[in-house]
């Protein structure tokens, strides 16, 4: 099992990653949409991404390929396996449909927002209506993870109390009626801006200015 590959990122285009690791040894890594735009700033630098290795069978299901499938963090990994798991969600799909980073599509199954899923390559309404009866209330964590970063970070314990107030700011926004998604992306343009802010009240105050454009 290929769990994880680090080495340098040589091309990234068509949804696949070719990375160089020590021995001289090239993979190729099929990476979604969104991972790949993030991935074109890294060429010639090192990488690492978090794999799903699997058989792939022909249409005909004469010969099985092998695939590897790279995200940037382990709950973008995480993410895919549980997205895969919904009826009619194959791997191939599931890559294609994540056009979108993984808060932001947790954020619309959190909030059964059937349209913005709807938007994704490949998923109409009846498949959005099914991703979101068979994950409502399983992917609260993936939805935190677009705001407070990898829990696996070297700097974690640093970014810990960031995380925490951003957490906290999340949860009493969707209580007073803003829309989980749109809550995130606040958020983030706040602590993009501000990221020494560790209080959930001066994180709610600055939403409220980003949400009025002052």
């Amino acid at each position: 099992m290929i769990s994880r590959i680090y080495g340098v990122l040589e091309t990234v285009e068509n949804g696949a990653a070719q990375v160089v690791v020590d021995g001289g040894l090239t993979y190729e890594v099929l990476v979604p949409s969104y991972a790949q735009a993030r991935l074109g700033g890294s060429l010639g630098q090192p990488v690492t991404l978090h794999t799903v290795y699997l058989l792939e069978g022909t249409a005909q299901g004469a010969s099985m390929s092998p695939r590897l499938m790279g995200f940037l963090t382990v709950e973008d990994k995480r993410f895919f396996e549980l997205f895969t798991t919904v009826k009619g969600i194959g791997p191939r799909k599931a890559m294609r449909a994540m056009t979108l980073d993984t808060g932001q599509i947790a954020g619309a199954i959190a909030d059964r927002d059937v349209k913005l899923l709807q938007s994704l390559p490949e998923i109409g309404k009846r498949t959005a209506e099914t991703i979101v009866a068979a994950l409502h209330g399983k992917v609260d964590p993936f939805v935190s993870g677009a705001v407070y970063g990898s829990r696996d970070t070297a700097d974690d314990a640093q970014a810990a109390p960031g995380r925490a107030a951003a957490r906290e700011a999340l949860e009493v926004l969707v209580q007073l009626g803003e829309n989980r998604t749109q809550a995130i992306q606040w958020i983030d343009q706040v602590l993009t801006k501000e990221p020494e802010l560790d209080d959930a009240q001066m994180v709610i105050t600055e939403v409220f200015k980003v949400k009025s454009g002052v």
